[in-house]
């Protein structure tokens, strides 16, 4: 009601005056129009039968709540007259709240208010053991060291995020409203954070103008931030409350105008930007419960913030902490073009698909890391792939403070794991960083060491693991620096193919995308798209041509990229590019390695590639005499055998047909691929090992041993 009283006596919504009152021409109409037909074919808008099953779901979490509730207060010897008038309630927020939930996908997002009686400890303890044994209720799972702490699971096919929050009041009523500051009085900050996402959507849906407005510019800019790879607050970019702040104040600055105009000033308001600059719906307020709020003149931690976003409900926050300068530059980039199109659409040169079309992270970038997750077992592999896609954000954190790193772009999206993958590891999930790299100087070429940000980020996982203690057996975490080139030994058949594909006909967008569920594992990913490249063999393929290899003993070849050495021999750049040295010292019989195994398969696919390109076939160390004893010297004899029995062929091959062309690239390529080998050889005999001690693991009382691996790389100038 104060906001309320506030913008009726200004005449305005937000804190300053609107850019504009002009009503929307019939031009705008038309384009509005041409932008809800756009969006219908992805889903984003709910049928009234989806709505009614909602509706009716929520009910029932209602009346189960308050039956909970009722039932504990007996347990605890309440008297008669507040037991029965206890209540109890369940309150939304986020999309669904707002009014832009989609179609089939959406989850709700809820909150259990609670009288005093009630404790944090009955909603993880009791509550959660009735809902395990309700028929309707599957997928259960608790987080209860969460920022906000929260129980998951799909009531009667609708999936539920509940958090919890319990009010210093003896009873809850029906009618409870909770924008009032004093239902905040005498609240631990995690009911305080469980209450904010109820009162920030209250507070922003009464802070715009026009509602239907607003929630159509939502759904457009959501739909296009989610095809772009922009849509993730876990992962350094916005999540859907920091995307409908902004959308909100666009409204408050246009009041009049329609969807498609919002979604053009949208993206000319904050392509220009002056970040960190913060971005409020109101006023900063104060109160006198003196709780904590973004203010960075008190707090010096509020000034490093990049991107600030406020809430509006007391006590005021930042919504977008996570966002780094990597994730926003990537974001001001898409806003940019985001600019250009919508320019081009409100022209007429163009339509309100093209905004839709998704970003093509793998053609993006000419310089990726892999990360690897995978546990043994289903319900492991879910609580860590949780906990690793939770410190992505460090990982990313700690790449951009290399000062050879200028961008680390992380793909929200994660991509399974193949069969052969599976059936080595386990469960396995994949995640993609795009890393941008600063120009030399000069041609001198550059060292680039990624290992300590690496290594700082696989040990805050495994550290934040053991503290929680879901730290199991086969959980297993891995980063590799891979070449664009070099991912289609690690994506999904459906994106390599039309990866591929987009190759062949220089398509610099992907029309169809990379959106995809993340289904059981051992399934493919694909975009959606029907083409297919029937020349292009899948990744399950080439990884079972190379699945002989012996990796799992004392005598495992193991794989590791390194950057190429000093050496006098003239090769060219690209054979320079991925340096393989293999070593025979594997792990100790009964020791389990994090991310060994995963990683493992895919590295030697860079093997394999070598050897197509001369010819030669990868001998299997287990169909060898039984007599022959694998040393480094008999590997390294064979090597050199095996090259000079190959370069020999290869310059018969040519004198016989000297004029043959195809013949003598051969024979360069096998030229090439001796010098390859020769220094390989080289960097085996120089380096014993790229593992770092055990001693620094930074889970010193789990029996799980964790090896170390140092990622370097060399960059031309």
């Amino acid at each position: 009601s104060t906001s309320r009283q506030q913008n009726q006596s200004q005449g305005h919504y937000g804190l300053t005056s609107p850019i504009s009152l002009a009503p929307p021409s019939d031009k705008d109409h038309i384009h509005t129009q041409k932008l809800i037909e756009a969006m219908k074919p992805f889903g984003v808008f709910e049928d009234q039968e989806e709505l009614y099953h909602r509706t009716t779901v929520l009910g029932k979490l209602n009346n189960f709540v308050r039956e909970w509730i009722s039932e504990l207060a007996e347990s605890k010897n309440l008297p008669p007259s507040i037991t029965e008038q206890v209540g109890g309630k369940i309150f939304t927020f986020g999309s669904y709240r707002l009014g832009v939930h989609t179609k089939g996908s959406s989850d709700i997002d809820a909150l259990c208010v609670a009288p005093s009686h009630v404790e944090r400890s009955d909603f993880f303890q009791s509550f959660f053991e009735k809902l395990k044994n309700q028929e309707e209720v599957k997928n259960l799972r608790a987080i209860e060291d969460a920022y906000v702490p929260v129980i998951k699971f799909e009531f009667d096919g609708i999936e539920i995020d509940l958090v919890f929050a319990k009010l210093s009041l003896p009873t809850v009523s029906d009618d409870l409203d909770l924008r009032d500051d004093s239902c905040l009085k005498s609240l631990d900050i995690r009911c305080i954070r469980s209450l904010n996402g109820s009162r920030v959507t209250d507070e922003i849906l009464r802070l715009v103008p026009n509602l239907e407005n607003f929630r159509l510019t939502l759904r457009a800019v959501k739909l296009w931030a989610k095809r772009r790879g922009v849509y993730s607050n876990i992962m350094g970019f916005l999540g859907g409350v920091s995307w409908a702040m902004l959308v909100a104040r666009i409204c408050q600055l246009y009041p009049n105008a329609l969807a498609s105009t919002l979604v053009n000033k949208f993206f000319l308001i904050f392509s220009k930007w002056d970040w960190p600059k913060p971005v409020l719906l109101k006023r900063l307020e104060e109160s006198f419960l003196n709780l904590p709020v973004w203010d960075p003149r008190v707090n010096p931690s509020d000034r490093y913030h990049v991107m600030p976003i406020i809430t509006p409900a007391y006590p005021q926050q930042n919504s977008t902490y996570n966002v780094s300068v990597s994730t926003r530059a990537v974001m001001v980039e898409e806003f940019q073009r985001g600019l250009e199109v919508t320019d081009e659409i409100l022209k007429g040169k163009s339509d309100w698909s093209k905004l839709f079309e998704p970003l093509n992270f793998f053609q993006k970038y000419k310089h990726y890391i892999v990360l690897t997750a995978s546990a043994f077992t289903e319900e492991h592999h879910l609580n860590w792939i949780g906990l690793v896609e939770s410190k992505i954000r460090v990982l990313v954190g700690n790449l951009e403070r290399n000062e050879f790193i200028t961008i680390a772009h992380v793909q929200p999206q994660s991509f399974p794991g193949n069969e052969v993958l599976y059936k080595q590891s386990g469960y396995v999930s994949m995640w993609f960083l795009g890393l941008v790299f600063k120009k030399a100087e000069s041609a001198v070429k550059t060292n680039v060491d990624l290992t300590h940000g690496i290594q700082s980020f696989t040990d805050t996982v495994y550290r934040q693991a053991s503290a929680l203690n879901i730290l199991k057996e086969g959980m297993k975490i891995e980063a590799t620096y891979v070449k664009r080139k070099q991912l289609h030994y690690f994506l999904p058949a459906g994106t390599l193919q039309k990866r591929k594909k987009q190759r062949v006909s220089d398509i610099s967008q992907n029309n169809s995308g990379l959106q995809c569920k993340r289904s059981s594992l051992g399934e493919s990913c694909s975009d959606g798209s029907k083409d297919r490249d029937s020349r292009t063999p899948s990744n399950s393929s080439s990884l079972n041509k190379i699945s002989k290899l012996d990796i799992s003993t004392a005598e495992t070849e193991r794989l590791f990229i390194i950057s190429w050495p000093n050496s006098k021999s003239q090769v060219s750049p690209t054979e320079m590019e991925a340096t393989v040295a293999l070593r025979t010292s594997g792990p100790p019989i009964g020791c389990t390695i994090p991310g060994y195994n995963t990683v493992c398969q895919l590295r030697a696919c860079f093997v394999q590639e070598q050897h197509k390109l001369s010819g030669t076939l990868i001998t299997d160390p287990r169909s060898a005499s039984p007599k022959q004893h694998y040393s480094p010297s008999s590997k390294v004899s064979l090597l050199h055998k095996e090259c000079y029995i190959q370069l020999g062929k290869g310059l018969s091959a040519a004198t016989s047909e000297l004029m043959n062309f195809k013949l003598i690239q051969l024979l360069i390529k096998k030229i090439l691929f001796f010098f390859f080998a020769v220094a390989s050889v080289c960097v085996l005999q120089r380096l014993s090992s790229k593992e770092l001690p055990d001693s620094s693991s930074p889970v010193p009382t789990n029996s799980i041993r964790i090896i170390k691996r140092s990622i370097k790389l060399t960059l031309n100038g």
